[in-house]
């Protein structure tokens, strides 16, 4: 076992959600060692083509990355290692919070085929696929941002990827309606945290109005001109929005999730091309840090 390479406890966690052979046509080569290649590229940020060959040939990891990316496999097996977390209590559903980080892309994520790709013998386009590929000019350069959804453990709940100069409040009602963490005994999946703290980009009404909609407690600071703007309008302006200092102390976890998930030099620095292969770089990553003891 090659440093970075899943331990013997972090495989028995995730070969049970791994996809099977069956049916007629050729076997999968070893998941193992095909996953390790992946996590050797993502923790490096190396070409495909410059992989050791400890990990098989480079076009089998490279194409079992892409095809589980565009059919959706590496999106149920986060979601079933997430179950899997929750139902043994390792999912902190007491506070919940929300951020963004910016994603510098390298030249070589530049000139996707303007083409919509399809998912391989099949005739629908990849879930994840967007027509502007999340990457556009910002003030840090060619970039995309991930807005991101983590619980009190310091792991990803859920994502979006956009482009680098898309404000972070409309991406919180997006975030939070993809988080779905599934009851292997049966019933609805958890959808939200007990709590959800963010910074003031996150800030607005509509976001307040959905929150409590939801009836999901929230310490959001108020940015100041929109409480000047409230106080200028007097009882018409609404109740001053409540704020707890030591509760919003704990919203330094989602930051450490995004440390964590930008320790992976391709999330980093986006590498790929296509929104939805970039899309599951991040998820892979998240399935690395769910898995961990």
């Amino acid at each position: 076992m090659g440093q970075g390479d899943l331990s013997d406890q972090e495989w028995a966690r995730l070969e049970p959600h791994l996809p099977k052979s069956v049916g007629r046509g050729g076997r999968w080569k070893s998941h193992r060692r095909v996953i390790n290649g992946i996590l050797f590229r993502q923790r490096t940020g190396i070409p495909g083509r410059d992989q050791p060959t400890r990990f098989g040939k480079w076009k089998t990891v490279h194409d079992r990355h892409r095809r589980w990316s565009a059919d959706g496999t590496w999106e149920r097996i986060l979601q079933a290692v997430q179950a899997d977390a929750d139902a043994v209590g390792r999912i902190d559903w007491s506070m919940g919070s929300v951020d963004s980080t910016s994603c510098r892309a390298h030249q070589h994520a530049a000139g996707a085929r303007t083409l919509a790709p399809r998912i391989h013998g099949q005739r629908g386009r990849p879930a994840q696929h967007r027509h502007d590929e999340a990457l556009r000019r910002s003030r840090g350069g060619f970039t995309c941002k991930i807005h991101l959804a983590g619980e009190g453990g310091r792991r990803p709940l859920a994502f979006v990827i956009t482009p680098g100069q898309w404000g972070d409040a409309p991406q919180l009602v997006p975030v939070l309606e993809r988080i779905r963490v599934p009851r292997p005994s049966g019933g609805h999946p958890r959808t939200r945290p007990d709590h959800l703290g963010g910074d003031k980009a996150y800030s607005s009404r509509r976001n307040r109005r959905y929150l409590r909609r939801r009836q999901i407690k929230h310490t959001i600071p108020e940015r100041k001109d929109q409480r000047a703007n409230r106080q200028r309008r007097g009882s018409a302006g609404g109740r001053p929005t409540g704020f707890d200092k030591s509760i919003y102390k704990r919203r330094n976890e989602v930051e450490r999730t995004i440390n964590a998930l930008k320790g992976f030099r391709a999330v980093a620095t986006r590498f790929d091309k296509r929104a939805y292969v970039f899309h599951v770089t991040v998820t892979v990553a998240a399935i690395r840090l769910w898995v961990r003891a």
